[in-house]
């Protein structure tokens, strides 16, 4: 199970340092492959074009009642016989905090993936951070990053995420501070969401509570899914290393299936209701349609200028 907001039993200081300085390497070569996937889905991340108060030109509509006649275009309205308010695009940056679980059970990696949940995860946020950052949003790390805009949103964000690790170690067992996040923002929390229930529910609602719009990304190993085990298996809990053998591990099957299933479902359920978004990767696949995925999502929100 995932420790996020608690520290793992086994764990110790210099298992902490030694785990950070061997993350802090990987960012260098996952940020090349989170730049791949940036420039990959940059054309389908296009602007998002709505009203609003910006400068550029959005589109002609025919004037109603109760229109600011400030607003009319005379020249397009002399076309015909119709009169024609012209709008603009709205081009105001909005904060759009990002995190991504290090907890220990992020580290998982079965056959059937290339590569470890953290992996998988840390790519991803740093992908976001570089097309946030090139549409021109404020993005930051809650406790690490204040929310700013950047030229190169996964240079930015990976030498912080160095520095930190090498700095405060512990910070991968920890969950984000909620008293870190601004109101009315976006949170993006990438994450295998197996922590204890209450301690999960404890940070959903805080960010309910300050009025933020989260979109969270389950990173999912596919063995987690499918639970491909059988005959005598041992099951080794990350963090603590407590383990558990079984003779007959298929037994196991269904039962562990079904309350996988249920985690998910009610989770969904809860961002459903709040309006948030709720996506679900598994580290086998291409990112790339999670990014214009998450691109709709956040298209859909309030304020969010992509």
């Amino acid at each position: 199970m995932s420790t996020i907001g608690a520290t793992a039993q086994a764990s110790r200081p210099d298992e902490y340092l030694l785990k950070a300085k061997n993350l802090a390497a990987q960012l260098p070569e996952l940020m090349v492959e989170a730049k791949r996937v940036a420039n990959t889905i940059m054309e389908g991340w296009h602007g998002r074009r709505r009203q609003g108060t910006g400068d550029n030109f959005w589109q002609f509509r025919p004037y109603n009642q109760g229109d600011n006649l400030a607003h009319i275009d005379w020249r397009r309205s002399a076309r015909d016989d119709h009169i024609y308010l012209r709008e603009r695009e709205w081009q105001t940056a909005h904060t759009v905090w990002l995190f991504a679980d290090m907890s220990a059970s992020m580290q998982f990696r079965s056959r059937l993936a290339a590569v470890s949940k953290e992996e998988k995860s840390l790519t991803l946020v740093l992908a976001l951070a570089e097309t946030l950052a090139r549409s021109g949003e404020r993005i930051g790390w809650p406790q690490i990053m204040p929310p700013k805009t950047m030229r190169h949103g996964a240079e930015t964000l990976a030498n912080t995420l160095a520095q930190n690790l090498l700095t405060n170690p512990d910070m991968l067992e920890k969950a984000p501070k909620t008293s870190y996040f601004s109101p009315h923002s976006e949170a993006i929390i990438i994450s295998d969401f197996l922590q204890p229930q209450t301690e999960l529910q404890a940070l959903l609602d805080n960010l309910s509570s300050k009025a933020i719009r989260a979109h969270l990304i389950e990173i999912s190993d596919p063995a987690e899914e499918q639970f491909p085990y059988s005959g005598r298996t041992e099951f080794i809990e990350p963090g603590s290393g407590r383990k558990i053998i079984t003779e007959r591990a298929e037994a196991y099957a269904l039962d562990y299936k079904k309350l996988y299933l249920q985690r998910r479902e009610h989770l969904e359920a809860y961002c459903n209701r709040l309006g948030w978004s709720f996506l679900t990767h598994h580290t086998d696949k291409s990112l790339s349609p999670l990014m214009l995925q998450l691109h709709e999502r956040l298209s859909m929100s309030v304020g969010v200028n992509l």
